[in-house]
């Protein structure tokens, strides 16, 4: 087998299909960025270190000879490209932003916030998820590039749509805290770890396309498919590793920050939600300024201004 196997051609592809939205975003938040910084409001340094790194995934899934290899040659270069552009990129260019970025399209993101409702955005990621792997759609996406654009614009979508509720792009639900991202985190890779299993053990390939003559560096389809199963599957264990990990610090950490307000008598709804948003030191800091100030020991106006400042610190950024 080897003695025909085939060295691929590593071509680099510039699709203005695709590219064009990417290059938009990039200014768009490149414009941003500078003008808060102006404002005296500048973004933090790893958040933008978190977009770019998102822009630098899309740009290795759609440019680098990643895209000529999943189009034309190996299944398992296919399912890493849509790692990159469904899991990896989505979640670096979330964690990017805030909402003094999004305060110019606020209002037309809360009209489509219901999609990013934990129990919407969960089955709508699995339906596209499964859907595009159907053989039918996605050998059409490898013969048409508009459909290849629009595959990869609804795993991009997915992908965003999925990762919203747990980074809080915009805000989840109240009862949607950290316990319950955890959940929700081990649903999601139950989901994607399924379809792994289903490439790595089935025993038949799925789609015809890949299955050359002279097999690329003597990689059969099916071997080829496994592989694209395992990548799926090593992919996900590490992300919902240190997805996990960094929940279970953060659920350790709130429930210490919530114990300290709680006993400064604050209201247990804006300490909650002041401690989910990463407001705990400002509410505690209100805290013991109104302790110190000329109505000592929690007077009724003390406890009401506390109150009033507190609900403002409780409210999502």
């Amino acid at each position: 087998m080897l003695a025909h196997a085939v060295t691929p051609s590593l071509g680099w592809s510039f699709e203005p299909l695709q590219l064009l939205p990417l290059v938009v975003v990039a200014f768009a938040y490149g414009k941003r960025a500078w003008t808060l910084r102006r404002r005296g409001m500048p973004v933090p340094g790893w958040k933008q270190a978190l977009f770019w790194t998102g822009i630098g995934l899309l740009l290795l899934a759609l440019v680098s000879p990643i895209d000529h290899l999943a189009e034309e040659e190996l299944f398992s270069f296919h399912m890493l490209q849509h790692i990159l552009l469904g899991d990896l990129a989505p979640l670096a260019l979330l964690a990017g932003l805030n909402r003094p970025l999004l305060a110019p399209i606020l209002r037309y993101l809360h009209r489509l916030r219901f999609l990013a409702h934990p129990l919407v955005a969960l089955p709508l990621w699995g339906i596209d998820l499964y859907l595009w792997h159907l053989p039918v759609l996605y050998e059409a996406a490898l013969h048409h590039d508009s459909i290849h654009a629009l595959e990869h614009f609804c795993f991009f979508t997915g992908g965003a749509l999925m990762w919203s509720p747990v980074l809080e792009t915009l805000p989840a639900p109240e009862w949607f805290g950290t316990g319950w991202k955890l959940g929700y985190i081990a649903a999601v890779r139950v989901v994607g770890m399924v379809l792994g299993n289903v490439f790595i053990w089935s025993g038949t390939v799925f789609y015809p396309f890949y299955e050359h003559a002279h097999p690329v560096w003597g990689i059969s389809a099916l071997h080829d498919q496994s592989l694209g199963g395992i990548g799926m599957m090593l992919e996900g264990s590490l992300v919902t590793f240190v997805a996990l990990a960094w929940l279970f610090l953060r659920m350790a950490s709130e429930g210490e920050l919530r114990q300290q307000l709680l006993e400064r008598g604050l209201d247990p709804r804006s300490v909650r939600r002041a401690v989910r948003y990463g407001r705990a030191k400002s509410l505690g800091e209100l805290a013991r300024v109104e302790g110190a100030s000329g109505e000592p020991g929690g007077s009724p106006a003390g406890a009401s201004a506390a109150s009033d400042r507190a609900e403002e610190l409780s409210r999502p950024r």
